[in-house]
């Protein structure tokens, strides 16, 4: 009975212990609470609103919406700025050398006139897309340069076989000054124009070599041919996308001309400078295709400058040539 006694109220205890059970009612605002032993009755307020949520906000994004609420509560429009875009040069989605074949067509002769640098495309007329005035300058006496006497007139050629292998004589040295350079420079630039089949000193050595033979004199390299190779030395040290424009126009130059004079002066006869393995036209091609390429990696303010330099070969070249008639 002890026994018996002692259990009875130890589970009691327990019980006693246990979480409350909650009533809510239905009808009234009020819920009954009860306990093993005792309960009571506990009245609390109930609202028909549905329940509010608070939840932290980040203090920059309520500024902001603030901010923009503000702004906008007069109705105005909001104008975006206009975004200009730079006109582009001529032939400047082709590439480098499309542009410098519009600087070759600017300084041509047209109609027994020379073109000046002011006669241009429409689309070179916005300033963030001309070159500078004073490259347009150094582009007028380029074109000055080839005039006589400056009436515009177009000269009339009178060639000479001395005259003929002074020319020969510089451009030799100045083709080779120029594959020596792209052989010899540990710039990766000039790697993508070896062995391009252009190459024209081996050639020119073996023309001078034919004309020694026939009692004529083979002269010394002259002035104008100096002058162009110190420069193109000094330019391929200092930086090798202005020296590709100068590599690029000589070898276009030549393949463009320069060999009815010689068929004239040798009845015929055809020299090596003018002969090519296989299709000229074809290497010329891979010379432009790798020089487009490097130069999708230059600037607008480098890619600028080629276009001057392109005018600069095109001046000293013109002095090389002038040689024929001297």
């Amino acid at each position: 009975m002890m026994r018996l006694s002692c259990f009875c109220q130890h589970l009691s205890m327990d019980s006693a212990f246990k979480s409350p059970i909650f009533h809510p009612t239905a009808s009234f605002s009020h819920s009954q609470v009860s306990f093993p032993f005792f309960s009571f009755q506990a009245q609390y307020l109930t609202l028909n609103k549905p329940p509010t949520i608070l939840r932290c906000s980040n203090s920059s994004t309520i500024s902001s919406t603030t901010n923009g609420n503000n702004n906008n509560m007069a109705g105005l429009p909001v104008k975006k700025k206009r975004k200009r875009y730079r006109k582009q040069y001529p032939g400047e989605n082709e590439g480098i050398t499309e542009e410098m074949r519009f600087v070759a067509m600017r300084l041509r002769n047209i109609k027994g006139k020379k073109v000046s640098s002011d006669c241009v495309s429409d689309s070179e007329t916005d300033t963030e897309n001309t070159p500078s005035d004073q490259e347009k300058e150094d582009d007028s006496e380029t074109v000055k340069s080839g005039e006589n006497g400056g009436d515009g007139e177009a000269e009339t050629w009178s060639p000479t076989m001395e005259g003929f292998l002074k020319y020969l004589v510089d451009s030799k040295f100045v083709f080779n000054t120029i594959e020596r350079i792209i052989d010899e420079s540990d710039d990766v630039a000039y790697a993508y124009f070896r062995k391009t089949g252009l190459e024209r000193s081996a050639g020119l050595s073996k023309d001078l070599e034919w004309f020694s033979q026939r009692d004529l004199v083979v002269p010394e390299p002259s002035n104008p041919g100096v002058s162009y190779v110190n420069y193109l030395e000094e330019l391929a040290e200092k930086s090798a996308p202005l020296f590709l424009s100068h590599f690029y126009n000589i070898y276009f130059s030549h393949i463009a001309g320069g060999q009815v004079i010689a068929r004239k002066l040798l009845e015929g006869t055809e020299l090596e400078f003018y002969k090519w393995k296989g299709d000229v036209q074809e290497s010329l091609k891979g010379v432009r295709k790798n020089l487009n390429m490097l130069g999708e990696h230059w600037s607008r303010d480098d890619r600028n400058k080629c276009l001057k330099e392109a005018a600069k070969s095109f001046k000293f070249l013109g002095q090389i040539v002038r040689l024929i008639i001297l």
